[in-house]
């Protein structure tokens, strides 16, 4: 029987070997490109690459060694592909992606539309970003505000996308794939929530506390340790706060923020309630035209995968491939098709960048239904 060291120099041999024509094949595969691009011909062939991984198989003399083979396989052709790619993007036959880079967003006269009433955080977030004196309406769901700049009503709307404690706001995720809006901005803001009341409220008189699903969430702890409270989901917390004062009840209270507690009149019962101290909300700025800023630096993307093992995998590694940070990824269920997914990605970059070009490209011959949500 062979020593240990005496087979791991058979496997060294063995390794310089797939080494050598690993280094042949891409050369082909380079090759391959540079005909695809005279020709016109796509780089992803699904069915070319499903009848090779079972050729290759069908070699195999365990079910163990078919298993494998297909897995190294597929990791080759992933490769390729992506050598192909980048021939394409160095020949400048990736083209122009369908958006306009412009050197600074169009403020003048521009009208704005957020979710809620006066007083709720999403108008805050629209101050933050446009300044006290835009001119701007409310509307009651995130539904409205999408329809309002489809339609034109609106030049821009202001959506909260995440919050840092309670996760995504997963209306506004499914929206972005519903309308053919695009991200063009975002913005921060920190959320400080306050337990507030009509005059005469105390702590002892509440039974039941008001706000939006995510303002009780992110209170949950505070709210929580009052075990005699109900807690009720409403439209948004300054609607909650409105109801305050319209309902006069002092057995009621609301989670709001300051700004719309002193806006409504209402005592501020306790103030900094959150579960987390550093919780902040992402907002983004949506329009309905495909531009992008030329300093944008993320990109928001969303696409399906085939119900198949391995395939978000192989559509992630573009991301490695092409040096581009992946900073978020969220997953949503497909509407009517059980236990598949659409996978909502961020990275970093700008679409004028060829390796976003290159990444996108792959992307989108390999994903379902790619969509680009925007460059911010």
């Amino acid at each position: 029987m062979a020593t240990l060291e005496e087979m791991r120099k058979e496997l060294d041999v063995i390794d310089g070997q797939i080494t050598s024509l690993y280094e042949k094949r891409m050369e082909i595969c380079a090759e391959v490109a540079d005909y695809k691009i005279k020709n016109g011909r796509k780089v992803f062939d699904r069915t070319r690459e499903n009848e090779k991984l079972a050729a290759v198989a069908a070699g195999m003399s365990t079910e163990f060694n078919k298993k494998g083979i297909k897995e190294l396989f597929e990791q080759i052709m992933s490769m390729s592909r992506k050598l192909q790619y980048q021939r394409l993007t160095d020949a400048g036959a990736l083209g122009k992606l369908p958006f306009i880079g412009l050197d600074k967003l169009d403020m003048e006269g521009v009208r704005v539309v957020f979710q809620g009433v006066e007083g709720a955080n999403n108008q805050a977030a629209m101050e933050q970003y446009f300044g006290k004196d835009v001119n701007y309406f409310h509307v009651a769901a995130f539904r409205d505000a999408m329809e309002a700049i489809e339609e034109g009503s609106a030049d821009y709307a202001v959506l909260p996308i995440e919050n840092s404690s309670a996760g995504a706001v997963v209306q506004v995720y499914d929206l972005l794939v519903e309308f053919e809006n695009y991200i063009v901005g975002e913005t921060v803001l920190p959320i400080r929530h306050m337990l507030a009341g009509v005059k005469g409220t105390t702590l002892s008189s509440i039974e039941r506390v008001y706000s939006h699903p995510q303002g009780l969430m992110q209170t949950s702890r505070y709210l929580d340790a009052h075990a005699g409270w109900q807690q009720i989901s409403i439209a948004n917390t300054a609607v909650a706060a409105k109801k305050m004062l319209e309902d006069k009840d002092v057995t009621q209270a609301a989670v709001c923020n300051e700004y719309a507690a002193n806006l409504y009149g209402l005592d501020i019962l306790a103030r900094n309630i959150n579960d987390e101290t550093d919780n902040s909300t992402r907002f983004i700025i949506v329009t309905n035209q495909k531009v992008f800023l030329k300093n944008a630096s993320k990109i928001s993307i969303c696409f399906e995968v085939p119900h198949e093992s391995g395939s978000l995998y192989h559509l992630l590694s573009h991301f490695i491939y092409n040096d581009l940070n992946m900073t978020k990824i969220e997953s949503r269920p497909v509407e009517g098709r059980s236990w598949e997914y659409r996978f909502f990605v961020d990275f970093e970059g700008n679409m004028a960048d060829p390796a976003v070009k290159n990444a996108i490209r792959g992307l989108r011959e390999e994903a379902m239904n790619l969509k680009i949500l925007g460059n911010y």
